[in-house]
This record gives structure tokens, sequence and C-alpha cells, in this order.
């Protein structure tokens, strides 16, 4: 709660446009692992208005292939969270921000699931490519835009009570979004 007390924010960073090399470290959304703490590697900034940083995003890969004359897509779409380029302050950090935290990376996963929904409903052309990424940016919009809104919301985990129904939102929601193929 001291962390509350002090009206410190928590942020997060959207993965969108990153782009990160194969050797950059990243753990995939797993339902039974939740972050910790020790996840948070990377260096905070220097500001006084921020307890930590959840850089979070959607990647996705495809091969395409011909079938009958018809164009199929074979997809992943993962959710993803950045270790290096997530921070915390541990003197203001507390059980309640990593929840928050938490939320922003299961928020990711969520749209991961609505992009894997769109593709698999989709019927590509010979221009799969521009239209595949075409989807992805438009749940980028929506991803930030709904993870603004969650961090507005919840004041940055501040607000308890409303901390508590995203909560129970985002679990229904991932229950009611089932994970797809990939």
């Amino acid at each position: 709660m001291g962390a509350l007390k002090h009206f410190v924010w928590a942020v997060c960073l959207l993965g969108f446009g990153m782009v990160f090399s194969q050797e950059e470290e990243v753990i995939v959304w797993d339902a039974d692992r939740k972050l910790q703490w020790s996840d948070f590697k990377g260096s905070y900034f220097k500001t006084e208005w921020a307890a930590a940083t959840t850089a979070s995003g959607i990647s996705y890969s495809f091969t395409s292939f011909t079938k009958e004359g018809r164009l199929y897509l074979d997809f992943v779409v993962q959710s993803e969270f950045y270790p290096k380029k997530s921070w915390y302050r541990p003197e203001l950090c507390d059980s309640i921000i990593l929840g928050h935290e938490q939320l922003h990376f299961d928020i990711s996963e969520l749209y991961a699931r609505k992009m894997r929904k769109r593709l698999a409903q989709t019927q590509f052309t010979m221009n799969a490519k521009a239209e595949v990424r075409a989807i992805y940016r438009a749940i980028l919009k929506e991803l930030g835009n709904f993870q603004n809104k969650y961090d507005r919301e919840t004041n940055f985990s501040r607000n308890l009570e409303k901390q508590v129904l995203w909560n129970r939102r985002i679990k229904a929601a991932l229950k009611e979004e089932k994970p797809s193929r990939n």
C-alpha cells in the first residue's frame, strides 16, 4: 500500500512496432506462469512518477500455401513479455502493482487471441502479407486503446476497487476467448 499512498504510477509500454533481435529474451504468455519481479530486468527511467513498466506485445509469423487454387495460412501469434525492456523500482513496488503489471500482460494475451481468431476467419488473397499486416496494426491499435483505458480506470493500480473489477473482467474475457490454434 505504501506505493499507492505516494501516488506512484505503474505504466505499460506496449511492444508495438518494436523490433527485437532473435537473441532478445522473451517470456511467452502462459496461464500457469505468472510474472515475478525477477522477470523485470530492465533499467528504470529516472522518473518519480512510475513504479514499474511492463513491456509486452504481440508477435506473429506465418507461412502460406495454395491448395486447389485457394490460399491458406499457417500462423503463429504470441503474446510476449520483454524482460530487458521491463523494469520496476523495488522500494515502491508491492504485490498489488505486480498484479496490475500481470494484467497488462494478460490483456496482451487477450488481444493475441483476438488476432488469431481474425486470421482464422479471414479469406486471404495473394496479397496476404499486406492483409495480415493490416489485421496486426488494427489489433495493436485496439490493444493500445484498451491498455490505456485499463490504466485510466484503475488509476495505475491505485483504485483498488476498479483494479479488482478489471481483474475479474480480464479473467472472464480470457475464459470466453479460448485460445485457438496457432
